[in-house]
């Protein structure tokens, strides 16, 4: 009997051309798209996100094309759990969640790698822009070729024993080349559009999502700079991320921006561009790839689409990593992850649970929850 493969097939270009591949390479494969939610949940009627009947309709036609069996399987009660209720909480928290991250995690490379075991899967297989190599007995997680479409810095969660279970097909194929094989097999999907927003809230609008569906209303609060002087008031605290800077109504000679949160106090501190570089920051929830040694410079990430920069990470007590760069940084914001590089390997990464204020930069200091 042949290697096995289950597919992850979202409906898009990508899982299909990585489910292509995967049947040409000699796999037996497997289709499958998980239901996160239903569109009714998330307050839309029909839809083009992830997890739509338009999207599960691609995934089957493909599936049918290339010639193999497909399925649907039921994750709503798990999505809603792990990734939909912790990205509110996120919010409430006075963090700025990434629940592309939660889903990976815990759906793509928990839940749905259970089910490959209990099909018997060799291995699963996402169509990420990354790649997987194997250097003796150890997995390295690298960049994707495509260096626009790199999608490393979402993956950094992924366990020794996932790595060595999981393939990525497009890692070597840049954008253009993965729609030239799905023009050329003909698939339905071949021109259909990257999905830009999140899955669970396409029109973009959280605050919304989060009042109409959680019922969360925290009321009126305000905005206040660095000395606690007030400069107006706002609808609400989670409404906010750091570095933002549309949509505060407040007029001043030069522009504001979101700074911190306080959600105890439900007030969003405001000021200058120059106020949101810092250099040093405390993560939490490390997952370790390949850990160094020793405190040693790497390069690192605090956002999807950031360049990765020059930096120092310290392993502290409790599963935390104190990441110090070479030139400040902006907007680093507590939820979001940062992921640690060494050239073209992911060592790892974390959730940002505190930004090290300048004058504490000499100091250890505790994390702030």
């Amino acid at each position: 009997m042949g290697k096995r493969a289950l597919i992850a097939m979202s409906g898009g270009v990508d899982s299909s051309v990585a489910a292509l591949l995967m049947k040409e390479s000699g796999y037996d494969c497997i289709g499958v798209t998980m239901k996160l939610y239903e569109n009714e949940d998330i307050g839309i009627a029909r839809e083009k996100t992830c997890c739509s009947l338009d999207d599960i309709e691609d995934a089957r036609m493909v599936a049918y094309k290339i010639g193999i069996p497909y399925y649907v399987v039921n994750f709503k009660a798990d999505f809603k759990e792990r990734v939909i209720d912790k990205f509110v909480e996120s919010y409430l928290q006075g963090r700025t969640p990434n629940p592309c991250i939660d889903c990976n995690r815990y759906l793509k490379f928990e839940h749905l790698y259970q089910k490959a075991k209990e099909l018997e899967c060799d291995v699963i297989v996402t169509g990420h822009y990354s790649r997987i190599v194997q250097k003796e007995s150890c997995y390295q997680l690298m960049r994707g070729v495509d260096e626009t479409k790199d999608q490393s810095y979402v993956l950094y969660s992924l366990t020794q024993e996932q790595l060595a279970h999981t393939r990525f097909p497009l890692g070597e194929l840049t954008k253009e080349q993965v729609r030239e094989i799905a023009e050329d097999h003909g698939f339905i999907n071949s021109s259909k559009r990257d999905s830009q927003d999140i899955c669970f809230i396409p029109d973009g609008n959280y605050k919304r999502f989060m009042e109409e569906s959680y019922q969360v209303k925290i009321g009126p609060g305000e905005f206040i700079d660095r000395t606690g002087k007030v400069l107006g008031h706002h609808q609400g605290y989670y409404g906010y991320t750091v570095g933002q800077r549309k949509g505060l109504g407040i007029a001043a000679e030069t522009p504001y921006y979101v700074v911190d949160i306080l959600p105890e106090k439900n007030q969003v501190v405001l000021g200058s561009s120059e106020e949101l570089f810092q250099r040093s920051l405390l993560a939490e929830e490390v997952n370790w790839i390949e850990r160094p040694e020793r405190e040693q410079e790497i390069q690192a990430k605090v956002r999807y689409r950031q360049k990765a920069q020059t930096a120092r990470v310290k392993c502290l007590e409790g599963n935390r990593i104190r990441v110090d760069f070479a030139e400040p940084q902006r907007a680093i914001t507590r939820g979001q992850a940062v992921v640690l590089y060494q050239g073209e390997r992911v060592l790892g990464g974390g959730t940002i649970a505190a930004v090290v204020p300048q004058k504490e930069e000499a100091e250890e200091p505790e994390s702030r929850k």
